[in-house]
Parts: C-alpha cells; sequence; structure tokens
C-alpha cells in the first residue's frame, strides 16, 4: 500500500476516534440562565446592556468555551443578540459566571414597545437562546430558557 495511503488511513482512525470520544452517551447539557441585566452608557441612540449569564456545567469534563452567540426575545421580538470570544472555562460539575455585552436592535425595540402599549398584559414572554462554541471538533450546544416575566408585582 503506498505511502500516502497510510497516512489517510492514520488521519481516519484519529478523526473517528477523537470524534467518538466526544459524543459520550451520559454527556449532560450545560444550563445557562440569565442572572442579571444592567443598563450601560452607551455613545449612540441604541442602548447598551451588561448580562450577566449563569452556566452549570453536569459533566464530568470542563466546559472549555471557545465562543458563544445569543440572542434574548421579547414577546416573540428579538431585543438582544451577541456575540463573545474571551469566556472563562466551566469546571466539571461546576458553575460559572458569564457576563456579555450586547446592543439592542432599535427597530424591534420599538416594536415591541409598541406592541406593549397596544395590549394590557400582566405578563410578557421571554426567551434566551444561545450557542456555546466547545471548539475543536466537539460540537456547538444550542441551550434556551423560556418563561415569563410577572409585570403587574403580584406573585401568582
Amino acid at each position: 500500500m503506498p505511502r500516502c495511503n497510510w497516512i489517510l488511513v492514520y488521519v481516519s482512525t484519529v478523526l473517528m476516534i477523537t470524534g467518538c470520544a466526544t459524543l459520550s452517551p451520559d454527556y449532560e447539557t450545560p444550563s445557562v440562565n440569565v442572572s442579571g441585566i444592567r443598563v450601560m452608557p452607551s455613545d449612540n441612540i441604541a442602548p447598551r446592556f451588561e448580562i450577566d449569564l449563569h452556566i452549570t456545567n453536569p459533566n464530568r469534563a470542563a466546559l472549555k468555551l471557545v465562543g458563544i452567540a445569543y440572542s434574548l426575545k421579547l414577546d416573540g421580538h428579538k431585543i438582544l443578540t451577541g456575540v463573545a470570544n474571551d469566556l472563562p472555562a466551566i469546571d466539571g460539575y461546576g458553575e460559572g459566571d458569564v457576563t456579555l455585552i450586547t446592543t439592542t436592535s432599535l427597530l424591534s425595540s420599538i416594536r415591541f414597545f409598541t406592541d406593549l402599549m397596544n395590549a394590557q398584559r400582566d405578563t410578557i414572554a421571554f426567551e434566551l437562546n444561545a450557542k456555546l462554541d466547545l471548539g475543536g471538533l466537539r460540537p456547538s450546544l444550542h441551550v434556551g430558557e423560556k418563561g415569563e416575566i410577572n409585570l403587574s408585582g403580584q406573585t401568582r
């Protein structure tokens, strides 16, 4: 067998072993929760926010994040989107906090507030979606959180 065929077989074997090692059958998806939102000073008309995310890693291996892409919807309007790449590793069976800087979508925000003013509601639906990039040959993880924000001030 020619040398280039041996190299191809070797590389293919290494890739298959590496790929299978990341597909652990007992792997659980980490959870991502919004733990805080703060308004930041802005140089333009669109406000900027700091969003604190709390990430829980229920797995043995550390979660080494290469990047994250995220969006926050309020009543179906995509209000906040952004990306980050300077992220800490979350130890196995550990938790960690990540702070993201984001800018609002001005037009989506206007539509959201117009809808909010036209309809009297006690709650606002929210949806956080995040894609966690683990780097290398490992697939990205897609996580999300949905819920409602109570506007009435009463607990249910």
